[in-house]
Parts: C-alpha cells; structure tokens; sequence
C-alpha cells in the first residue's frame, strides 16, 4: 500500500527539476536516484529496482538532474549530461529538498546511481557528508568522480557486469581510492545494462541488502 506515489517539482538552482516520488507506508529510509547520460527518471531499469525498494519498505525519488529545454539543448551539443560536478549540485539541491519536506526530514538518505548518474551521486554524497548514508551504484563511472572520492564517507557498493570489462576496470581502480565502507560486486556475465536474464534481479538483490545493512536503523531492520 503507498502512501504517496507522485509527480512533484523540486527547485534546484533556479530551476524546476521534474521527479516521481514513491513512499510505503512505514518507509524507513528513502532512495534518490541519478540515472545516467542520455536516460531520464522513466528508465525501466532504475523503475524496476524503485519498485522493489519500495517493496522492502524504502520511498524512492526517481529525478531528472536536467529541465526540458535543458534536455533538448543536451540532445545535440551532449555537454550537460557529462558536466558531472553541475549534475551533483542538482542532485544535492533534491537531497535539501528531501530534508525540508515534512513527511520526508526524518528518513535517512541514500543515492542509487547508474552510469555517470553514479559518479553525481559519489560527488553529491561527499559534498553532504553525513546526510547521505550509503551510495550504491549500477554499471557506474566512479572515475568520473575524481578527487571527491576520498572524501566519501557513506558506504558505497558499486555494482558492475562481469562482461562490462572496460567500466569493471574503471571501478576496480575507484574502489582503491574510496576510503569509506565500501564492496565491489561483479554480476556474471552481465554487460553495461544488465539485460542478461537475472542480471537485474541480482542488482536488485544486493542494492536492497546494502541498504538495510546501511541506511536502515539496526532497530528497524
């Protein structure tokens, strides 16, 4: 049963960021997701590990980090969607935005990330510090972080396709430089998108378990 499932509009350095929000009742932490280049908040893939989080009593808050005339100018110059720092700051100003709602202020926060959405979220989480309690990121480019990962604090899982060779190597060298909580889990067989029978079931499964382990409250697990 949801207590909330909506569309709402989050101000973000004076802009109007589009996002859909999901909240079970009894929701004991809540999710902010940073989809990656060329994609949007309607991504199937981060819709279905939304829809399983809150399953396992998690809000979610599935954001686009660009308006539309933004996306439409990002469709032929492709510059905004790799501005990874101008992407954090967006998804920061969600993470405030989380802290000032009523229904929401008391829920610890934690970032899903996927491709460059992931390297938003570590820059983001290192920029909040405690306000952020766990990172997990899906197929991401934690490289394109840089110097904000030694600043991360939040538990991070990084999670990779095992055939995503190139990207497996970037997060291999990222996991060495994260000097937080963190685990590296590679998916057999999976590629970029984890669209290999079962791949996004087991993304599912260890995203989920990450975050009872991190976000949730040891009383509420």
């Amino acid at each position: 049963m949801m207590l909330v499932d909506a569309e709402v509009t989050i101000p973000g350095n004076g802009v109007h960021l589009q996002a859909d929000i999901g909240v079970p009742v009894d929701a004991r932490g809540i999710v902010v997701f940073a989809h990656g280049s060329g994609s949007s908040r309607k991504s199937p893939r981060n819709r279905e590990v939304a829809a399983a989080l809150q399953r396992a009593q998690f809000a979610t808050l599935l954001l686009d980090l660009l308006t539309l005339d933004e996306e439409r100018v990002d469709e032929l110059t492709r510059q905004m969607r790799f501005d990874i720092p101008f992407l954090a700051d967006r998804l920061a100003a969600a993470t405030v935005w989380v802290q000032q709602e009523s229904s929401l202020s008391t829920l610890p926060i934690g970032y899903f990330g996927a491709s460059t959405g992931a390297a938003a979220a570590l820059i983001a989480g290192a920029q909040r510090g405690d306000d952020v309690r766990a990172i997990v990121s899906r197929g991401g480019r934690p490289d394109l972080a840089g110097q904000a990962l030694d600043m991360v604090r939040a538990p991070t899982l990084l999670i990779v396709g095992g055939d995503d060779e190139t990207v497996l190597e970037l997060n291999r060298d990222a996991l060495a430089k994260l000097r937080c909580v963190k685990s590296l889990e590679i998916v057999p067989h999976a590629t970029h998108l984890f669209e290999e029978p079962g791949a996004m079931a087991q993304v599912i499964d260890l995203a989920t378990a990450w975050f009872i382990q991190h976000l949730v409250h040891p009383a509420h697990r």
